[in-house]
């Protein structure tokens, strides 16, 4: 199995920056890639990032793009999503996600284990 804590959420004014850290412990071997989702109010989970353990290949959603920056420490075993220029729209609940496939994109059902979510506000 494969535990996945996510850190960093918080409130920010729209403009700002955040990181969010997603920290993965256990069968960590079995884990080729990782990625981010997030779910607003009222909303469907939708999809904003991704990125391959081994050949650290990244996916974004197209809102995200230029915004957002996944990362991942293989060492530290932590997964990293930078975000700049906030909007208030980007407020949601983050969850960090783990799959068994090598590059598992913008499909939920591609990724087996899930984060509890961090919560990230930004004011207007």
């Amino acid at each position: 199995q494969v535990q996945l804590v996510e850190s960093g959420g918080g409130l920010v004014q729209a403009g700002g920056s955040l990181r969010l850290s997603c920290a993965v412990s256990g069968r960590t071997s079995i884990s080729y890639a990782m990625g981010w989702f997030r779910q607003a109010p009222g909303k469907e989970r939708e999809f904003v990032s991704s990125i391959s353990r081994i050949a650290g290949t990244t996916d974004y959603a197209d809102s995200m793009k230029g915004r957002f920056t996944i990362s991942s420490d293989n060492v530290k075993n932590t997964m990293y999503l930078q975000m700049n220029s906030l909007k208030p729209e980007d407020t949601a609940v983050y969850y960090c996600a783990a799959s068994r496939l090598g590059r598992p994109g913008a499909v939920s059902g591609n990724y087996a284990y899930w984060g509890q979510g961090t919560q990230v506000t930004v004011s207007s």
